[in-house]
């Protein structure tokens, strides 16, 4: 890539992320727009704020990064909990390490490679090349700026690592004492449950618990199908409450208070389904009981101690039969994979790690297209029908800013598709199917985005001297040509990165269809929806700009600059989203730490291993030498970090279960505690995701209030269009 082609992309990319700023700075202020941009707010707001009309609110201002700049730590963790905190002091760490390298690299490392004199830098296709390692010469002493960087950067990230992961697994051990009295602590999810004749699941479960924890069980809650019957009931109601929420047309006849029965019909026709189901039940052969039970309960115990001893206890000879684990909060469940045989669980994750490859392979596709496209002189030879192309005006566009933006829109379609596989994989909680698609993201980022990409501009840059030299080993190609890659990659840190931040703030779907619901369909209050916070798609993104980081920092370090401008706007763009539009439904407690540690270690061991290649290759055998120890040490220090911390991320320490146990049982709250308990499941399976205000916890009711109960994610933004325009098409 040329230096014009990079100035064009800055260029675009620079006045895009200006006027989605300062026009998102306009639309939070208007009335009619703020269940889009206030959503977690809302409820705090006064009828009065709503309609007063000020001249400030049609001049851009930047108020809005002064109060995400003064929230405090406590304000993120109300707004977003531990998982909101943990993300960001991910983008602080990543701007804390990327400030150093940025420091080191850029008054450092790059006069010793702009005064290098390797290659000519005459050439339009050498221009950038001159800003990297490429143009120092063999054996020389400036090489040593770039180990010493080398090892400065290493040694930081591995301090600011123990930091953060000693940080977080803290706060994860102060987030089960802060709420001591949540229903998973006392909550077993048992699956795999065997069939016997003659009884029911319920009835084997009950006998199950009662022979092996005679004195801690309680009780249990059987999971059951959802038949026909009840999904056309829950449809019914929503389509109920729609057509209660819009204004009827002139020509069709109101629905008044005089024409309904006096009380919910729906909710009639629900009371009398259950209680018909319970007399079969009761009635029915046992033999029945099979086609309505999940092999799948809740299991609840008495103490938190004992539930915890359930849940890491074999219950069985046979692994594969009475599997259990703690189970998730209740808004955590994910009701519909509960059903899912144990048994076919292996299967379904053999089927979705076939379909991950075969989606990996279709993404090569767009990826080589993008670096033909970057590649523009390689193009033309290769197809001859293109020639002319590279001296059009438009050359530079084509080849700065268009390839980013065609793989930007490709890989708009990763994140939806991996959340897809870890719903099909059987996640039986909403935490954890985010989770498992996020690090699906991150593998299939680090693959197809990095890796492949650095393959297919080594492949378009060498194709017409591979032919003529013959293919070199791999360590040679790769040491060559991976500095290169550089430009292409910060074209793709401003189309993604950048515009993507511009893309968070506007919101621009939630706000079309809350402007069609006000301006068309007449609805006062307009539509905006709560959402969770997408960490399979942000984390796998900030991850991955990590990844850049690190490879490239002494490579090219006119990354670095592009990098931290990103992590700064994030900073203040997902501090502004946390507390002004996401809700927090469910966490995982901090698990994306470890995640994003694993992923840190694997940059550095990749900054490392490049850096050793490149020293050999350029005749610094001693520098090689020591940067190739060094990824021993940073093995080392992932392994001290995983003993020492991952066991507070996947248990739960015994003192504190016992000591609030104990505090429960001397206060005299523990009857009420269990009495609560025994509810706290069933009614939210009832429910089926709209939650009852009367099982929020305190701190959300704090939070949000009673007004904000029905939430929904992001991904049934589709569907909710859909069901509107059928309704609206059958209405007028």
């Amino acid at each position: 890539m040329i230096l014009p082609a990079l100035l064009t992309s800055a260029g675009f990319n620079i006045v895009i992320c200006i006027g989605f700023f300062s026009l998102y700075s306009i639309l939070r202020k208007q009335p009619n727009n703020l269940k889009v941009y206030f959503g977690q707010r809302l409820a705090q707001l006064q009828p009065g704020q709503k309609n007063h009309y000020f001249f400030d609110r049609l001049i851009p201002s930047a108020g809005w990064l002064v109060k995400a700049w003064e929230a405090s730590d406590d304000d993120i963790y109300a707004c977003g909990g531990i998982d909101g905190l943990v993300f960001i002091r991910l983008i602080v760490f990543c701007i804390r390490i990327f400030s150093v390298a940025a420091v080191l690299c850029i008054f450092l490392v790059l006069p010793v490679n702009l005064f290098g004199q390797a290659i000519d830098g005459t050439t339009p296709e050498s221009q950038m090349d001159i800003f990297t390692i490429r143009n120092v010469q063999e054996g020389s002493k400036g090489l040593w700026a770039h180990f010493f960087a080398l090892y400065v950067i290493s040694i930081s990230s591995y301090v600011l690592l123990y930091i953060e992961f000693k940080n977080v697994a803290r706060m994860r051990l102060e987030q089960v004492i802060r709420f001591p009295r949540r229903p998973s602590h006392f909550t077993v999810l048992v699956r795999g449950i065997p069939w016997y004749d003659g009884e029911s699941y319920s009835e084997a479960v009950s006998k199950h618990f009662s022979r092996c924890y005679n004195v801690s069980y309680l009780a249990h809650q059987m999971v059951y199908r959802s038949g026909t019957i009840q999904k056309l009931m829950m449809e019914t109601e929503k389509m109920y409450k729609v057509l209660t929420e819009t204004p009827i047309n002139q020509y069709v006849q109101p629905i008044t208070l005089e024409t309904l029965p006096p009380s919910n019909p729906l909710k009639i026709v629900a009371s009398e389904t259950e209680s018909a189901l319970k007399k079969h039940t009761k009635h029915g052969r046992k033999s029945d009981m099979k086609d309505q039970e999940c092999a799948a309960a809740f299991v609840f115990f008495k103490t938190r101690y004992a539930a915890m001893v359930a849940s890491y206890t074999i219950q069985s000879k046979d692994p594969m039969l009475w599997v259990t684990d703690f189970a998730p909060e209740p808004y955590d469940v994910y009701w519909a994979n509960l059903c899912i045989p144990y048994k076919l669980l292996w299967i379904r994750k053999t089927l979705v790690f076939i379909g991950t490859i075969l989606f990996s392979v279709w993404f090569l596709l767009p990826t080589t297209l993008v670096q033909g496209l970057v590649n523009i002189a390689q193009l033309e030879t290769t197809f001859p029908i293109l020639r002319g192309i590279s001296k059009k005006q438009y050359a530079n566009i084509i080849s700065g800013y268009l390839p980013s933006l065609v793989l930007t829109c490709f890989v708009l379609l990763v994140p939806p598709v991996m959340l897809m596989f870890a719903t099909l994989e059987g996640a039986v909680s909403r935490s954890g199917r985010k989770k498992s698609a996020c690090c699906k993201a991150i593998i299939f980022f680090f693959w197809n985005i990095f890796f492949y990409n650095l393959f297919t501009g080594t492949w378009w840059d060498r194709m017409n001297k591979l032919t003529v030299t013959g293919l070199k080993d791999m360590a040679t190609l790769l040491g060559n040509l991976i500095p290169g890659q550089a430009p292409f990659f910060m074209t793709y840190i401003m189309t993604t990165g950048w515009a993507s931040l511009a893309y968070e703030l506007m919101q621009p779907f939630v706000l079309i269809v809350n402007w069609f619901c006000q301006f068309v369909l007449m609805r006062k209050e307009g539509y905006g929806d709560l959402y969770t916070f997408p960490y399979h798609t942000e984390v796998p993104r900030t991850l991955l700009f990590s990844l850049l980081g690190f490879t490239f920092c002494i490579l090219a370090p006119l990354i670095l600059p592009f990098l931290l401008v990103y992590y700064f706007f994030a900073y203040f763009v997902y501090r502004n989203q946390i507390l002004n539009v996401y809700i927090t439904r469910y966490n995982t407690n901090g698990s994306y730490w470890p995640i994003a540690h694993n992923a840190t270690i694997f940059s550095l061991v990749i900054m490392q291993g490049v850096a050793s290649i490149i020293f050999g290759m350029k005749n610094v055998g001693t520098a090689s030498g020591f940067a190739f120890i060094l990824i021993i040490f940073t093995l080392l220090f992932n392994l001290y970090c995983r003993h020492k911390f991952l066991p507070l991320f996947t248990n739960k320490a015994v003192q504190d279960l016992i000591e609030m146990d104990r505090h429960d049982e001397h206060s005299g709250r523990l009857e009420e505690v269990l009495s609560r308990l025994l509810s706290s499941y069933n009614k939210v399976g009832t429910y089926s995701g709209n939650h009852p205000t009367d099982l929020l916890s305190p701190e959300y009711k704090k939070i949000c209030g009673d007004s904000m109960v029905v939430t929904r994610s992001k991904e049934d933004e589709t569907r909710f269009v859909l069901f509107v325009c059928l309704f609206v098409c059958y209405y007028y």
